[in-house]
């Protein structure tokens, strides 16, 4: 396929996940059925963002235009990619990189997020037959050309044992943070309850700390975060509330709630699930630089910065760590 046959063939795609065929809501149920983390609005939240900022076809032209190199040939690679399975599809831009590419991908996808991506690989071949070795699920992925990985810091490590001989790109963990001015207006605040709660808080653009002047009134936080009240009837989520609040008795630590999320003053950008962090500040200026210098911060969500609620709206350019997938694939 060349490059604008692999573009209908996106778009086209895209067109199929917006629908609402009996085919794709059976597939959807299962990816539940498979994952309980994995709600169905959580999934529509997620597909219905691939729609629109990866398929569709402005942006998927827009896009292509920075990457002349995807209309020559090349000789195809085996590219092995290791799949995360924090949230549904989260593994999908990096399988839009390599189709893109043309080179031979063989993917190992996380056991909590299968059922999803199986089904999108096996709607494109069914459509295109000539695609059906361009992609491979794989449990090992051996005698590659290069790999891209994706997991905690502890994978991350043995990442890099494994693959060192290899181009490779290495993920670790990462998180994301705002900065709040206590200027914020309600529909802003509500806005960065999206961000930090969509997904559970499970994804790498979900931010787990806020810093906020001193002296900030926290009440209007809570009441935005109240509307994700819902999710503490969810009996995983409910269980990590009820643990961590049990801690903060425990060690007489000091926190703030709404019934549904735990608020704790703490140095790390990293917070449990059902527990956002904070952090006061006196220099706004001194803040920016340590902030946009911390090495495991994804995204910094704030008026000055990633506008509130648009963390979890990555454009097709907004790559995982900074690393640019589709360069890294197009220069192998």
């Amino acid at each position: 396929m060349n490059i604008a046959e692999k573009e209908a063939a996106l778009v086209r795609l895209g067109q199929y996940l917006a629908g609402n065929s009996t085919e794709l809501t059976a597939v959807k149920e299962r990816a539940y059925l498979a994952n309980g983390w994995f709600t169905p609005a959580f999934i529509d939240k997620s597909i219905d963002s691939i729609c629109q900022y990866y398929l569709e076809p402005a942006a998927l032209q827009a896009w292509l235009q920075q990457y002349p190199a995807t209309a020559g040939e090349r000789a195809p690679k085996k590219v092995g990619i290791v799949v995360a399975g924090n949230i549904p599809l989260v593994g999908f831009h990096d399988w839009l990189c390599g189709f893109i590419s043309g080179h031979h991908i063989k993917m190992k996808l996380s056991s909590k997020d299968e059922v999803l991506m199986r089904h999108i690989l096996d709607k494109m071949t069914e459509w295109y037959p000539e695609l059906a070795e361009q992609t491979e699920i794989l449990e090992i992925l051996k005698n590659c050309d290069a790999y891209i990985a994706t997991g905690s810091n502890n994978s991350a490590r043995y990442f890099n044992y494994y693959f060192s001989k290899y181009p490779h790109i290495i993920r670790h963990n990462r998180t994301s943070a705002a900065i709040l001015t206590g200027q914020e207006s309600p529909a802003e605040l509500e806005a960065l309850a999206d961000d930090v709660m969509l997904y559970f808080g499970l994804g790498c653009r979900n931010v787990t700390k806020v810093m906020v002047p001193e002296g900030y009134d926290f009440e209007p936080l809570l009441k935005a975060l109240g509307k994700y009240d819902y999710l503490a009837d969810h009996h995983k989520y409910k269980n990590n509330y009820d643990y961590n609040l049990a801690l903060f008795l425990l060690n007489s630590s000091a926190y703030l709630t709404n019934g549904s999320i735990l608020l704790h003053e703490a140095a790390s950008l990293f917070s449990p699930l059902s527990v956002l962090h904070y952090g006061y500040y006196k220099d706004m200026q001194q803040l920016r630089e340590d902030m946009t210098a911390q090495p495991d911060l994804q995204c910094l969500v704030g008026q000055q910065f990633t506008p509130f609620g648009k963390a979890q709206q990555p454009s097709l350019s907004d790559y995982a760590d900074g690393v640019d997938t589709l360069a890294f694939l197009l220069e192998l």
